[in-house]
């Protein structure tokens, strides 16, 4: 009778506290996030296989922000943002604009770049991630 109680009382302690596990991570600040789209698409160069000869890449950018808070800083700096993802994409290659593993290239250094010209006026990095949504070339 006794191991019984001790294993029903074992029992209902494991059961509180993996209830508490679950359930204690309420308190966590939880991330708000917010995208912000760069519109409208961005229309560029960027350098085809010969000096003469120049490609056109037509993206959609969405910035994934890491709370909803900074949507009126990432408004407000927009102009910056395209100016400088324009910039980026104008000086990239036509086999990396055309290639998967250059895209994926590409969009690390604009989030880097971001990243750091946000942290330069704000104070804040703010962007998470940046999000190709279209992308579309032609040579």
């Amino acid at each position: 009778m006794n191991n019984t109680k001790l294993g029903l009382l074992f029992l209902l302690l494991l059961l509180s506290a993996s209830h508490f596990q679950l359930f204690g991570q309420e308190d966590a600040p939880k991330k708000n996030f917010a995208y912000f789209s760069l519109e409208p698409d961005i229309v560029t160069n960027y350098l085809g296989t010969s000096a003469r000869k120049l490609g056109y890449v037509r993206i959609t950018v969405e910035l994934m922000l890491e709370d909803v808070g900074y949507l009126e800083a990432a408004e407000h700096h927009s102009p910056l943002l395209r100016a400088a993802t324009i910039d980026i994409f104008g000086r990239q290659p036509e086999e990396k604009v055309k290639s998967l593993t250059g895209r994926e290239d590409i969009r690390r250094v604009c989030l880097e770049q971001l990243r750091e010209l946000m942290k330069r006026e704000t104070g804040n990095e703010m962007i998470k991630d940046v999000i190709f949504t279209k992308y579309l070339y032609q040579s």
